[in-house]
């Protein structure tokens, strides 16, 4: 029974519910709105034609929720579906885990992405921008994990850095066409990870597209009293600690 029960037998979570909720609420919310996307698509509820974004749809006929659903359409459902579900949960939830408890820096990620393939995508015939958001953050966390050796398909070994455009010459080959919607990708991601992890080392640890004080107010809860008073005591005692401590010459 062990097997079946999530956290070593402890009853409560199915592997597949602990293996949900242990992942970040972004990458959670945007995981499931992708998948009930497809679902809603093949159950003939909704029809692609209803999703894609389009300047004139928006701006002009108020179809506002397509600044949204563009993002969460990646196809029927379908191999195809799920390798891109894959990639999108795995690299989503690695870089959110790597900024923190708090949501703010990686919503503020997703904001500037989801608003810069926005602009572009008219100039470009883009519709939708799934597949160009999730090549963003695939780019931004294999710059940053240089030394991460990974294997595709089981056949070719490589560095973390090579893996956007090792993803680029599959679809190349699956699919017969220029991915320029992955292509838009490496482009966003580069820029985000040009201006916070390559510019600030150059001028002085200043960071440009950090998330401003009022949408860390949105996404960051207030410190509860508790939590308060005991980061008071501690660096009470720190003070103390330090004032008591021999000077070292």
């Amino acid at each position: 029974m062990a097997a079946i029960w999530g956290n070593g037998g402890q009853g409560g979570q199915f592997p597949l519910e602990q293996w949900f909720y242990e992942m970040p609420p972004v990458t959670r919310w945007w995981t499931v709105a992708t998948v009930a996307t497809s679902v809603l698509v093949q159950c003939h509820i909704v029809t692609p034609f209803q999703l894609f974004y389009s300047f004139r749809a928006v701006y002009f006929k108020s179809q506002y929720w397509r600044l949204l659903t563009t993002f969460l359409y990646f196809g029927p459902l379908s191999l195809d579906l799920l390798f891109h579900v894959f990639f999108l949960q795995r690299y989503s939830r690695l870089l959110e885990e790597s900024s923190g408890r708090s949501p703010a820096q990686f919503s503020w990620l997703l904001f500037y992405a989801m608003i810069f393939l926005l602009i572009i995508s008219p100039f470009l015939s883009l519709p939708f921008l799934g597949t160009a958001l999730s090549s963003s953050l695939v780019y931004i966390w294999s710059r940053r994990n240089p030394d991460t050796r990974l294997s595709f398909l089981g056949i070719l070994v490589f560095t973390a850095p090579y893996l956007p455009w090792v993803l680029m010459a599959f679809s190349l080959v699956v699919h017969g066409i220029v991915p320029k919607d992955e292509i838009c990708g490496i482009v966003v991601g580069h820029i985000w990870y040009f201006f916070n992890d390559v510019y600030p080392s150059l001028h002085g640890g200043h960071r440009p597209l950090d998330p401003p004080q009022w949408w860390r107010r949105i996404f960051d809860p207030r410190p509860r009293a508790g939590d308060t008073h005991r980061t008071n005591t501690a660096n009470v005692n720190r003070d103390f600690a330090a004032a008591a401590a021999p000077e070292v010459r």
